[in-house]
């Protein structure tokens, strides 16, 4: 393939990027680049709220994005030798391929998942405005005419709706098991972080063992990757528990979400799409005055820091009733739990508990993607292909109940003081299923 990213260097410039990574600065990325819409990625940072617990974790989207697209190139450099890969994709799709992992998060706003994470009909998931975005934008004309690629493609690419082969292969590994985004973001977060938890995995023997699935359609690996990938399930279980479940994190999550809901009559998603982290804290801090959120977007984004605190947490292990029956549940239904809680704790503690400083956090519907990844085995192998689970109990352990049972714990915030007296009060557990029945029953 006559790909601009893998040509010899010659004189061409790089771009740098932590941790002392180099990619191509080819025309076309430069091109890309310098747009508005990928402008604003450089002031969305990557991990939100977790910067309330992890000071340093302040990159942006944008260094993510760059982040993505080297490692794009890596796979593709890979995979080119690859002759079910190479008979079905062009070097035009690995150039669309290419430019979607560039372009993957231009439809983000501030703070998107935990927003997301709440379902609401007022925010469609970020995807729905990608397409809008690469379409309309400066984004099409630089894609067709410096990329020599279909704006529609690449959409299709991110989205994950293209129906050819090459396209479903192709979005494979923008979002799979064993894709681009998820290697480049464990690395990231976990540097920025400051935590090693991420970066514990062989990127260099992952890459190598890359091979396309008996069917065509997906990404796989060689046996030799078995422990590369295994690495891979567990750096990401770790950075789970230990980053973006913090129960810190949660709280802070907790408290944006029990926001939004309370100003969700205010918000106009297709603005919020355009905001930058600055703007959005304006806007949030602004809309919530006089509101019963504004304790909770000062608490969070005002000049001193005042975060809930934990007064409980449920796994599905300990207490299996409990988190099932609040696990996945819609957010209003958590919001009634919350409210008829409280009524129920304030008679019981005899001191009055607001409904709105009362936030039970539960892990939502969405679980988390499974390690379902094909394995070729060596040549003289009885069985030509299995499955990666059949291969490793590591991943059979980590990547299902670990993740979405025990990491996602059903978690109840508090006021400061609230939290101290709650966490001592007897049956807690009981009221709780309590309220859930006269919410939801």
């Amino acid at each position: 393939m006559r790909i601009p990213e893998l040509e010899p260097a010659r004189n061409r410039s790089s771009l740098r990027i932590p941790p002392g990574l180099s990619l191509p600065l080819t025309p076309r990325l430069q091109a890309a680049i310098d747009t508005a819409e990928m402008r604003r990625l450089s002031r969305v940072g990557q991990l939100g709220l977790v910067a309330l617990v992890y000071p340093g974790a302040v990159h942006s989207r944008f260094e993510h994005s760059l982040g993505v697209f080297r490692l794009a190139v890596a796979f593709v450099d890979r995979l080119q030798t690859d002759e079910a890969f190479a008979s079905r994709v062009t070097e035009e799709d690995a150039s669309a391929f290419l430019a979607a992992a560039l372009l993957h998060d231009v439809g983000h706003w501030p703070f998107c998942h935990p927003i997301e994470d709440m379902r609401l009909e007022e925010f469609p998931r970020h995807e729905s405005f990608l397409r809008e975005i690469i379409l309309t934008s400066q984004l099409a004309e630089v894609l067709s005419r410096e990329w020599g690629v279909a704006p529609e493609r690449v959409a299709s690419l991110v989205e994950g709706s293209a129906d050819d082969p090459a396209g479903r292969l192709l979005a494979s590994l923008l979002s799979g098991p064993v894709d681009v985004d998820k290697m480049d973001y464990l690395t990231r977060d976990s540097l920025h972080a400051g935590v090693p938890y991420g970066r514990h995995f062989d990127e260099e023997r992952l890459l190598a063992s890359l091979c396309v699935a008996p069917e065509g359609s997906s990404l796989a690996i060689t046996s030799k990757g078995v422990s590369a990938a295994e690495l891979l399930v567990f750096a990401r279980y770790v950075m789970f528990r230990e980053v973006y479940w913090h129960h810190t994190v949660r709280s802070a999550t907790a408290m944006l979400q029990r926001a939004i809901w309370l100003l969700r009559d205010r918000v106009e998603p297709r603005r919020l799409v355009r905001f930058d982290d600055a703007e959005f804290v304006t806007w949030i801090r602004e809309a919530a005055v006089g509101t019963p959120a504004a304790p909770l977007a000062e608490g969070l984004f005002g000049a001193r820091r005042s975060l809930t605190k934990r007064a409980a947490a449920f796994d599905a292990r300990e207490h299996p009733e409990l988190h099932a029956a609040v696990a996945g549940r819609q957010y209003w239904e958590l919001v009634a739990i919350s409210e008829r809680l409280a009524e129920r704790l304030s008679a019981k503690l005899h001191r009055p508990i607001a409904p709105a400083s009362l936030l039970l956090d539960a892990p939502p519907s969405e679980r988390e993607v499974e390690f379902r990844l094909d394995v070729r085995m060596p040549p003289r192998s009885t069985t030509p292909w299995k499955s990666l689970e059949s291969l490793s109990p590591v991943v059979r352990a980590l990547a299902h109940e670990q993740f979405d049972d025990l990491v996602k714990q059903v978690r109840l915030f508090a006021a400061v003081d609230d939290a101290a007296v709650i966490q001592n009060s007897n049956g807690l557990e009981e009221l709780i299923l309590e309220a859930v029945r006269d919410a939801c029953d």
